[in-house]
């Protein structure tokens, strides 16, 4: 809480702030302050656990409304969703002296808050303030003739009538597992961004219409792969949320495709050994023999690829025992159960963040679906009714989440069944913090055995200590199988009841590649287990033993290979994997996340803190590759049908010039002092380099100390057509990095993010492999490098392929470089050139596949 405006005058009537977010809270009254000019309103704001946590809690906001009260009456702005429960329960516990002159206002925030501060600063009484901010819509909703949305909060199901001026919609879902966590938290967030009221139905099954910002009911449409979802909106931003809505349905909701999305096919499946008895039993698709008796009647299935041989440790939780909890009054149970979300929602942060560093991103996502369940309308609704009846804290959370639970139970699809264990994670973990029990203590080394792990015990699982993961039941689908396939821990799912059983510290071997574990193995049983992981811990050891070493051809052309980069901690695991420079820097780990963008006071500080990381190496920094489908919320920019061919890259930076002269002025103090490339993403025609390319000498001129000496400059190639004018943007670069994952998507027409088009979008097309050889002839006339810094880099088969077009930089994920490393060794350029020749005739991706396989096994032999 903090009072924004002091010294007013006594007998006007006092405004109350409350927001998830402290920053947007404090945005939205420096902007009502400009209004004012000079004169002063007492606003006080309730906003955020903390500086960083999103939430709101009733005692900030009976603070501010005593802080606020000068005797004329108070009202209070909301912003959405808890924001008004916690603000019913500060009135609540209000004396009835203060509660009569308190009004929550269901104005919008930052137009109420604008309009009421004017009002009050003008002597008006609570009513008419109130009024006043109700009414703020208006001019912006006759501007645009819209309908006023109906008033009554939560939609109801599909027997609700049509109302005027709604505006309906329908999508298919092209996801490969349907509306599961991660594209249905890009739908509820997408929804709560606008001034919308938005329901969706499953039309494919008939299901009743929710509200689309509640994740809880979006999460029970059972919506699968090629189903049909109607979407009806009404209110002042009804055409936007629907035009945004079906654009980001056909995006895929930004959905992105990997390995770690599902376990392999084909790959053979076998029951729980004991005793060291082989039999054998057949897989689902190779036929190949596994290990083990049969022990139970399930049928234990691959999560995570690798083998782990150590001893059992059950990881066990004393149940949560609600049934006997006693109940305080409403109040406290409230604060209680607000106290303990916050608590959660930390932790889940943390982890999150923690998860982001070591696997990335798209896999730390999981968690914003977690996050998204803390602050459901509908789910703290349910558990705020159950309060006022009486209920504690405890039972009435544990009651709310498991109606949620069964819901998705429900719904006929496995992956999304899945996801009720995500909701009963989350769920445990409040409760346990309600009722101050145990999470469990970390995993000492062995072999976790567990009914299931929550995604938070799986991104906090030590990898240095913990050899396997065997999981009695689970899916490979489930978030915890994902993230223990990105941390490279070897894992069975699925595996039976029977493991529940096995005593702590027994022998088990566990091959996560093809469903096996065998308690208590024979030693012949123990060799094939072990001889397995030697061969995998070899060829890991040859590739680590020169990972500090050159990366030279058999007939001596060196290739350089780089790290890519998105944090400082990227830079450290480069210099340890021993990358030979950051062929990529994205810079928008800096930018996103954030009220707004960083200075260039900060972006130095931090640029160098990179630099300090890698340690001398040359550092190849990307400017800022935002816009379109990676938008800024403190840029705002125009829906767009296809973002991807939108206002992204270097066109966004010349749209928005200060964002990239800053950043260009930081980098340039950094290049005086270490080895820099910069290079410009989304280069399309030579006037977006020329005018990039003036800018930079301005930062130059502007930092005033020459030419930084060692100082590198070049552009990404993901356009077709500036592969195919390489030649002529040669003499004005030092090199080219060809991003594969987009120039493949735009020159095979072919969005990476559809998992529809996966088959078409493969960048061993040799129409793909032409550009890439159009960049290396054009790059001659100039002698200028050519790296590729996409997904194609780190495919061992593509090493020899690349460096016959002409590439001679790769750079790929930090953990990869040793292996690409190795595999450059085993190259010739000639005989790579040959290869190159024949892929670039072939006929299309599957015969460049083949070409290669025949060309491995002979590299390898």
């Amino acid at each position: 809480m903090s009072t924004v405006a002091r010294n007013e005058p006594a007998g006007l009537v006092g405004l109350v702030v409350v927001s998830h977010s402290r920053a947007l809270a404090r945005a939205a009254v420096a902007l009502a302050g400009e209004m004012l000019h000079g004169r002063q309103v007492q606003v006080e704001v309730a906003a955020g656990l903390d500086e960083t946590t999103f939430g709101t809690d009733a005692g900030q906001i009976i603070e501010a409304i005593t802080a606020a009260d000068q005797g004329q009456g108070v009202v209070v702005l909301m912003d959405l969703g808890s924001a008004l429960l916690s603000a019913e329960l500060a009135l609540e516990l209000l004396d009835d002296d203060a509660r009569a002159r308190v009004l929550l206002c269901p104005a919008p925030l930052v137009e109420g808050l604008i309009v009421a501060a004017v009002a009050a600063a003008g002597g008006a009484g609570r009513d008419e303030v109130a009024a006043e901010a109700s009414a703020a819509l208006a001019g912006k909703t006759s501007h645009l003739a819209a309908e006023k949305p109906a008033e009554g909060g939560v939609a109801q199901p599909s027997e609700e009538p049509a109302q005027a001026g709604e505006l309906t919609g329908v999508f298919t879902v092209t996801n490969l597992h349907g509306l599961h966590a991660r594209p249905a938290s890009r739908l509820v967030q997408s929804v709560r961004m606008l001034d919308a009221r938005v329901l969706v139905r499953n039309r494919t099954t008939g299901s009743p219409w929710v509200p689309a910002g509640s994740l809880s009911k979006v999460a029970t449409l059972g919506a699968l792969h090629g189903h049909e979802v109607e979407v009806r909106a009404i209110g002042n931003q009804a055409p936007e949320a629907l035009d945004h809505l079906l654009t980001l349905a056909a995006r895929g909701f930004d959905e992105a495709t990997g390995s770690t999305q599902a376990a392999g096919d084909g790959v053979a499946g076998s029951g729980v050994g004991t005793g060291g008895n082989e039999a054998a039993t057949k897989g689902t698709a190779t036929g190949r023999a596994a290990y083990a008796e049969v022990a139970s009647a399930e049928a234990p299935l691959p999560a995570s690829p690798g083998v782990g041989i150590g001893p059992a440790w059950p990881m066990r939780l004393a149940p949560v025992d609600v049934a006997e909890t006693p109940a305080e009054d409403p109040a406290t149970e409230w604060r209680r159960l607000n106290q303990s979300i916050a608590t959660v929602r930390r932790n889940v942060g943390r982890v999150r963040a923690r998860a982001a560093r070591e696997v990335g991103e798209a896999d730390a996502a999981i968690f914003d679906a977690h996050l998204l369940l803390l602050d459901d309308t509908d789910l703290l609704g349910d558990v705020h009714g159950r309060l006022d009846s009486g209920w504690s804290a405890a039972a009435a959370w544990s009651a709310a989440i498991d109606a949620v639970a069964a819901e998705l139970a429900t719904v006929p699809d496995p992956y999304l069944q899945a996801r009720a264990a995500d909701v009963a994670s989350v769920g445990e973990s409040v409760l346990r913090d309600l009722l101050g029990l145990s999470t469990g203590d970390a995993a000492p080394a062995g072999v976790v055995v567990a009914g299931d792990l929550t995604p938070t015990e799986a991104a906090e699982l030590d990898r240095s200590r913990v050899d396997a993961v065997v999981l009695a039941y689970g899916s490979p689908t489930a978030h915890s199988a994902i993230l223990l396939r990105a941390r490279g821990i070897p894992a069975v799912v699925g595996a039976g009841p029977g493991v529940l059983g096995i005593a702590d510290g027994t022998l088990l071997a566990v091959d996560g590649s093809r469903g096996e574990v065998v308690a208590d193995p024979a030693s012949d049983v123990q060799a094939r287990f072990r001889a397995r992981a030697a061969e995998l811990a070899r060829q890991q050891r040859q590739a680590l033993a020169g990972a500090t070493s050159r990366a030279v051809t058999r007939d001596g052309v060196e290739v350089l290979v780089g790290a890519n980069v998105g944090s400082v901690a990227d830079a450290r695991s480069a210099r340890a994997s021993g990358a030979d420079l950051a062929g990529l820097v994205r810079t928008e780990f800096l930018f996103l996340g954030r009220p707004q963008a960083p200075g260039v006071d900060e972006q130095e500080a931090v640029y160098r803190e990179v630099a300090a990381a890698l340690d001398g190496r040359r550092i190849t920094f990307r400017t800022l590759d935002v816009g379109g489908d990676k938008p800024l919320s403190y840029l705002p920019m125009p829906t767009e049908t296809n973002p991807f061919l939108g206002v992204r890259g270097i066109r966004l930076s010349l749209a928005r010039p200060q964002l990239l002269a800053d950043q260009l002025l930081a980098l340039v103090r950094v290049a005086h002092d270490v080895p820099i490339s910069l290079m410009f993403p989304m280069i399309a025609t030579m006037r977006e380099l020329v005018v990039a390319r003036r800018m930079l000498d301005d930062a130059i001129k502007l930092v005033g100390r020459g030419d930084p000496p060692d100082l590198h400059v070049g552009i990404m190639v993901e356009v077709p057509a500036t592969a195919l004018k390489a030649r002529a943007f040669a003499p004005h670069v030092d090199f080219f990095s060809i991003g594969t994952n987009d120039l493949t998507q735009y020159a095979l027409a072919a969005e990476r993010g559809n998992s529809a088009l996966a088959a078409v979008g493969d960048p061993f097309d040799p129409g793909v492999l032409a550009l890439i050889e159009a960049v290396c002839r054009g790059a001659t006339v100039s002698r200028a490098v050519v790296a590729v810094c996409g997904e194609l880099a780190a495919d061992e088969r593509a090493t020899g392929l690349l460096i016959g077009l002409g590439v001679r930089e790769l750079s790929v994920a930090p953990g990869a470089v040793p292996m690409i490393k190795e595999s450059v060794r085993r190259q010739d350029r000639r005989e790579a050139g040959r290869l190159a020749a024949a892929a670039l005739a072939a006929d299309g991706a599957d015969a460049v596949r083949e070409l290669l396989t025949t060309w491995r096994a002979d590299v390898d032999s």
